[in-house]
């Protein structure tokens, strides 16, 4: 059980492992090792069925220092303690990795291209839909080039002109480029404030600020999915906002009502115009397929006011709470079941294979010297 990372959204993959690891130890209760990805980079090994209150100050008391090797072979080592030790290290045994980790470099690719090659299997996404999921621009090219409904999105460049799109020209929605669905967005009423705003920079925004239309009177939906042991979509969720003058769903909205995105207040399931529902339904199962759908996943949508309105935003592709709470009602899955597919997905759907077929030495043999090649 993997949770934690240096991102903003650490204190609710806390939360998220500890939910799976307690309910994994249910029926693996010697089966279950929780490693915490500190904010400092760190990996520690830890107690599962610690609470949420004795990560407070970084690693609990009695953690053990664990090293991540990416190489075959790899994967964490636990130094040994005590004379007959050695100091020597010990792997971890570990069948599969359940990736709890929300933002950052534990859903952005990063861990997993790590876990590949130490030939880990892990649960969620590959490491190439992970950085696609993560990176809002490039999700937002992949939905728009498969012909789905998207907003127009903009990477704002310093003293770039104003977009020019369809429809009233602002207020604008300022959103970190890579980053979760909540965390520093704004919105702007015109654009030299907006130039502004990017210009200042700040800690979510270092990597580049998109830009889209902002529509005061959009609401959002959000579904799960999973694409094993069947492509399967989970109740819709029309997702609330606790302040109605509020521009947008915050994060205190989603994440701090006590359980993370499980005590959120939300429309469930979600009441629909009629039809739009199979809509959003036919989109879900498109970008599934486009992206490589793995382990489960938070799609959300963008619905207008007009009649058949509507937006793919965003997926987040390690969803708060691994989107536990959208799959009841006509789809319900219970929590130990979504979880036990998920780590036999991990073990029959390999996230990553290579081969070296081709790679014979002929083009070793015919070649002249490198120093010709320099010219």
């Amino acid at each position: 059980m993997l949770f934690g990372g240096p991102s903003p959204e650490h204190d609710v993959s806390i939360l998220t492992g500890l939910q799976a690891a307690r309910t994994l130890l249910a029926s693996r209760p010697d089966g279950v090792e929780a490693v915490y990805w500190t904010k400092g980079e760190q990996f520690v090994s830890v107690d599962p069925s610690l609470e949420a209150p004795a990560f407070l100050d970084g690693p609990p008391r009695g953690a053990r220092e664990l090293r991540l090797l990416a190489q075959p072979g790899g994967g964490f080592f636990l130094a040994r303690s005590g004379v007959l030790g050695g100091g020597k290290e010990r792997r971890v045994d570990l069948d599969v990795v359940v990736n709890c980790c929300h933002g950052g470099p534990g859903e952005d690719g990063t861990i997993q291209a790590a876990l590949d090659l130490a030939g880990l299997p892990y649960t969620g996404p590959t490491a190439a839909a992970a950085a696609v999921g993560m990176d809002k621009l490039a999700f937002g090219g992949v939905v728009k080039g498969a012909g789905l409904p998207s907003l127009p999105r903009v990477l704002v460049q310093p003293g770039a002109e104003a977009p020019r799109w369809e429809g009233p020209p602002s207020p604008y929605i300022l959103k970190p480029r890579f980053g979760g669905s909540s965390i520093g967005i704004e919105v702007i009423d015109n654009w030299a404030d907006v130039l502004r705003y990017v210009q200042l920079g700040g800690p979510h925004t270092v990597r580049g600020t998109i830009a889209e239309p902002y529509h005061s009177d959009a609401y959002d939906v959000n579904v799960a999915l999973r694409a094993y042991p069947a492509l399967s979509l989970s109740l819709f969720e029309r997702a609330l906002r606790s302040d109605a003058s509020s521009p947008i769903l915050s994060y205190a909205d989603k994440y701090l009502g006590g359980e993370g995105m499980v005590s959120a207040p939300r429309e469930l399931p979600a009441q629909l115009a009629p039809g739009l529902e199979k809509e959003l339904r036919e989109a879900a199962t498109s970008v599934a397929v486009l992206t490589g759908a793995r382990g489960v996943w938070r799609l959300d949508f963008l619905v207008g006011s007009q009649p058949g309105q509507w937006w793919v935003n965003e997926v987040n592709t390690v969803p708060g709470s691994l989107a536990k709470y959208l799959w009841s009602g006509d789809a319900a899955i219970d929590f130990p079941v979504l979880l036990g597919d998920m780590i036999e997905e991990a073990v029959k759907r390999p996230s990553a294979t290579w081969a070296s077929t081709g790679a014979d030495g002929t083009a070793l043999r015919s070649a002249a010297s490198i120093a010709s090649k320099l010219g």
